[in-house]
């Protein structure tokens, strides 16, 4: 399989930290839409969610929107199917979840901290 970070018919990926949906569906060649519903079948695509809804995706996530992309529609993959292939090639550690929401936790805890100790 080819590297989805290189495919040729592709555009590079520039060297930004965020991209939005626009961005992403030009550097990816699918639609915002197309994107929007692969984030309701694929749980590892998680793009930033800041005011007003926007999307933000990090590198990491263009990636993994190429190897989407490339198992739909060049490998002939059903959603399905390329759900189970990427599960298969990058297991999700089992403590993910929780060690993310462990992480939330702890910052949320210290903005109530810094909040508590401004007179």
């Amino acid at each position: 399989m080819l590297d989805p970070a290189d495919n040729l018919e592709l555009p590079p990926i520039p060297g930004k930290r965020y991209f939005t949906i626009g961005e992403v569906s030009d550097l990816c060649a699918v639609k915002p839409h197309v994107l929007r519903y692969w984030e309701q079948e694929f749980p590892q695509l998680k793009p930033v969610k800041r005011r007003g809804n926007r999307r933000y995706y990090q590198r990491h996530d263009v990636v993994l929107i190429r190897q989407i992309r490339n198992l739909l529609y060049v490998e002939g993959f059903t959603i399905s199917g390329a759900r189970n292939k990427l599960e298969l090639d990058n297991p999700a550690p089992p403590d993910a979840n929780r060690s993310q929401a462990v992480k939330t936790l702890l910052r949320d805890l210290g903005d109530v901290m810094d909040l508590l100790e401004d007179p």
